[in-house]
């Protein structure tokens, strides 16, 4: 199984996106974080296996650059004034054509998505939710906009689990051999089921936005930090303290969303979990 995860970074003064790639060439992670060595760090730390990391060469580049050498298997840093110069090295000459198309596309989706980005946020704020869900640590304005425009209401999910399912961070379980004969009968044993990881069958842009939302919760400082915090002190992994945020998120976009309410650092007490 390969392990490499390929990172890549839009660095800017106050925050940087991040978009994580596996082996495959699947995005299995977007998110967005302020721009804090300790977070960066945080946000690194908790990938396994060989990383990747490339950003533009920019005010911020020495700086990153010095902080993540440590840290990544391999480090590049890129300059986009030199990219002619880049494509004038490739010899053969269909590729050297592909080469440039894909920069010509690169160039137009970062003006699309600025465009994007401002009529996302102008439909979403016709919405009364969306003010609601913006409370939210970690959510913010992109994100509020996400779950309006993928969940549409918070009615179709009965009870938190359903919506964790649906989100990906819900656990599967699997379990044999459950029943026996007893005086010729068949009985249910009382017995544990194993646990086979998360369900695989869910919205996996919905299960991206809350892992990205519990990652820049758990190294920002507030609630969320404090919640992740506390299952760290009690023994519990990392990954998995992540994991339990991102249901409380879940948890707490359903009650705010559900109920019309504002958002409330009552609902991170254990009933609510």
């Amino acid at each position: 199984m390969d392990s490499k995860k390929y990172i890549g970074m839009d660095v800017h003064k106050e925050s940087i996106s991040i978009a994580v790639m596996n082996g495959t060439g699947k995005i299995g992670m977007e998110c967005v974080m302020e721009t804090k060595a300790s977070m960066i760090l945080q946000f690194i730390d908790g990938l396994r296996g060989d990383v990747h990391v490339t950003f533009e060469e920019g005010t911020s580049a020495a700086w990153l650059y010095d902080l993540l050498k440590p840290h990544v298997t391999k480090l590049v840093v890129c300059d986009p004034r030199k990219n002619a110069s880049m494509l004038g090295k490739i010899g053969e000459p269909g590729v050297r054509r592909r080469a440039e198309f894909y920069y010509q596309q690169l160039d137009a989706l970062r003006t699309v998505r600025q465009e994007v980005r401002r009529e996302l946020l102008a439909e979403a704020k016709k919405h009364q939710a969306w003010k609601r869900l913006c409370q939210i640590p970690s959510i913010g304005p992109i994100r509020a906009a996400v779950l309006l425009g993928i969940l549409q209401t918070p009615h179709r999910f009965r009870t938190k689990r359903q919506l964790w399912s649906y989100s990906g961070v819900g656990i599967e379980t699997h379990s044999s051999a459950d029943h026996r004969s007893v005086d010729g009968r068949l009985q249910r044993m009382k017995k544990q089921s194993s646990i086979r990881g998360l369900n695989r069958n869910c919205n996996h842009d919905l299960k991206n936005l809350f892992k990205g939302a519990a990652i820049v919760a758990s190294s920002k400082p507030g609630p969320f930090q404090e919640f992740y915090t506390t299952l760290l002190t009690k023994g519990i992994r990392p990954e998995m303290a992540r994991l339990t945020l991102a249901r409380k998120i879940a948890t707490i976009v359903l009650i705010v969303w559900k109920r019309g309410a504002c958002f409330d650092a009552q609902h991170l007490k254990p009933q609510t979990a």
